[in-house]
């Protein structure tokens, strides 16, 4: 008997021994549910090992007798984890208070364990930055999100330069994408703060255009609340208002990025609640197409009538994650049923949603840009909205909106995309004026110098303000663009502006005697949504300085936004500016706030007061 359950246990425990290896998937992150990415996870006792992706997740093949699995990254606690019998294991790291130079030491201790990589001759130290294995070389990780480099306005003398012309911009993204590096607890790039697009994230309350022309123009001029002796100039526009009802008939296509990296939480998930909402704006009369891309493009929904919502909502959630990026193919595609459906008079339009990593198809940015361009010719826009963090393209999906006369905006949550597809959905969709340019004469008896706030990336020459051919941004129904100047009044001596040498051909002395009481005039051009050919307008400003406590919360407000940008960019125009200083001028100039976002911006300058502002702390 003994002897048949010895034969039994031998024959269980080979059987067992034999059985196939299995796959552990899981999600490695910190305390507050953020994923780790590059998190080197190993099998106990040396074995093939891996590392979690940008999403902080990982798959391994274990053995069977396999007993633990090893976490290990740099700046992190390491920690053993015993294998159950589940397939999912989901870790949390903690972060380790050991100097750098020391959890280097340990990686390089570890590194001579047998199934560790390996110690190299070309290994240098780190000081607070992740690491990545990558051969024999532990290398730095670098980021892959992507920004333009923005190189800030200077001041430019009125002398030498007198005009100053640009491309409205509309856009939001910049703002929402801050907001997110915010309430992750890190400090943005500073190339990812323009600060244009922060201070149009929110609405003004500017007069609705009362003539022949679809946009309003409205001024204000007050002395800079952080530059003594210079003065801000607040320029506001207004599109005119269009009912929802009284709205062209829509021709839409969304397409839809389902590559693997849209599989987090805050992309393919929230871009499907997103679009749900878009949907419940839509009407009869509107249709809307799904197109979808990952390694190929396909259609997952016909043009479907809008008052279809439960079929188009059904469409949006069979959507799956998967596979590498095609995004050129998507949207080769989606153009071609943009155009077999096109409405001579209605708004057609693909809605990209993307965290922007086009890598496969037509990845090479200048190809895209001019089929982009061609399709925006034949009055197909694009409008782009990114989702996700990790591999963020900012530099790409903005060009693209640029591109094809849409707007560009960034979710980070679904407040977000209600403020996008329910609060402004007219603005979002619908063109009212499009290639909006802003051109500004200076007049030299009031103004010596001048600082365009922001739009480094919407800089026209001169010339191009009255050439139809080139390209620029437009404004949606009800949309507000805002621009803010900074002055040096005639007179006035600041280190901001050198001296130039005298010119030749030109006189550079005092500027004639003149009775005029204009600073300035404003020039605006846009063309009709159907038209190629541009009308012009404008509206001289007066030199006369309002006190700030006496401005418009308009102004107030802009100008907080402005000051917070500068701070967050680290702009050697900040002057005397503070994050506390924002925080008051803010709250003074709230106005309604009926949806709290002013509110919300004021806890955001707290935010970033405690991650940046620590010489400010210091002195309460």
């Amino acid at each position: 008997m003994k002897t048949r359950v010895i034969i039994l246990l031998a024959m269980l425990l080979s059987a067992f021994v034999f059985l196939p290896d299995r796959i552990i998937n899981g999600t490695v992150t910190d305390g507050a549910n953020n994923p780790i990415a590059d998190v080197s996870v190993s099998i106990q006792g040396g074995g093939a090992g891996t590392k979690t992706d940008h999403a902080g997740r990982f798959s391994i093949r274990v053995p069977n007798l396999a007993r633990a699995l090893v976490f290990k990254k740099i700046g992190y606690k390491s920690l053993t984890m015993p294998v159950a019998s589940d397939s999912v294991l989901n870790v949390i790291l903690t972060q380790n208070p050991l100097k750098p130079e020391v959890i280097a030491d340990e990686y390089l201790r570890d590194a001579e364990q047998p199934g560790n990589v390996k110690k190299s001759l070309a290994f240098e130290r780190v000081a607070t930055a992740p690491a990545t294995f990558s051969g024999n070389v532990m290398q730095m990780s670098v980021p892959s999100e992507s920004y333009k480099p923005i190189n800030e306005n200077g001041f430019l003398s009125v002398g030498q330069q007198p005009v100053t012309t640009f491309s409205v911009d509309v856009d939001r993204a910049a703002y929402s994408n801050v907001r997110r590096f915010l309430n992750n607890g890190q400090m943005p790039p500073e190339d990812a703060v323009r600060i244009e697009e922060m201070i149009n994230y929110f609405d003004y309350d500017y007069p609705q255009p009362a003539g022949e022309h679809p946009v309003a123009i409205t001024a204000e001029t007050t002395d800079s609340p952080w530059n003594a002796g210079l003065k801000l100039v607040h320029i506001g526009l207004q599109a005119k208002t269009v009912s929802t009802e009284n709205l062209p008939a829509s021709n839409l296509v969304f397409l839809i990025d389902v590559s693997g990296s849209m599989n987090d939480a805050n992309k393919l998930p929230l871009l499907k609640q997103a679009f749900k909402l878009l949907v419940d704006q839509l009407r009869a009369e509107d249709k809307i197409a799904l197109v979808a891309y990952a390694g190929s493009a396909g259609v997952v929904l016909p043009p479907t009538p809008g008052n279809e919502k439960k079929t188009i909502k059904d469409a949006l959630d069979k959507l799956e994650a998967g596979g590498s990026t095609a995004g050129g193919e998507g949207i080769e595609l989606a153009y071609d049923i943009a155009k077999k459906h096109f409405l001579p008079k209605g708004n057609n339009r693909v809605i990209l949603a993307t965290d922007g990593d086009f890598n496969v198809g037509i990845s090479n940015e200048s190809e895209l840009q001019k089929l982009i361009e061609e399709k925006r010719k034949a009055g197909i826009f694009l409008s782009v909205m990114g989702f996700g963090m990790g591999n963020y393209k900012d530099s790409q999906v903005e060009t693209l909106a640029d591109k094809g006369n849409g707007n560009y905006a960034y979710i980070d949550n679904i407040q977000e995309a209600r403020k996008e597809f329910v609060q402004e959905f007219g603005g979002t969709l619908f063109t009212i004026a499009k290639d909006v340019k802003i051109q500004i004469e200076f007049n030299p008896v009031h103004v010596q110098a001048y600082r365009l706030i922001g739009y480094e990336n919407r800089a026209l020459r001169t010339d191009e303000f009255s050439d139809d051919k080139k390209d620029a941004g437009d404004m949606g129904s009800g949309h507000t663009v805002t621009a803010i100047y900074e002055i040096v009044p005639r007179g006035i001596t600041t280190s901001f502006i050198g001296k130039a040498d005298p010119l030749k051909y030109q006189t550079n002395s005092e500027p004639a005697a003149n009775s005029s009481d204009e600073m300035m005039t404003v020039k605006v051009r846009y063309k009709k949504p159907d038209s190629e050919k541009s009308v012009l307008f404008d509206m001289p400003v007066k030199a006369t300085t309002v006190p700030f406590e006496k401005c418009s919360e308009n102004l107030r407000f802009a100008s907080s936004v402005a000051e917070f940008g500068l701070l967050l960019r680290n702009s050697e125009y900040k002057g005397s500016a503070t994050y506390n200083d924002v925080i008051i001028r803010a709250r003074g100039a709230f106005g309604k706030d009926e949806e709290g976002y002013r509110s919300e911006f004021v806890q955001l300058v707290k935010v970033a007061l405690s991650l940046d502002g620590s010489h400010e702390l210091s002195k309460k």
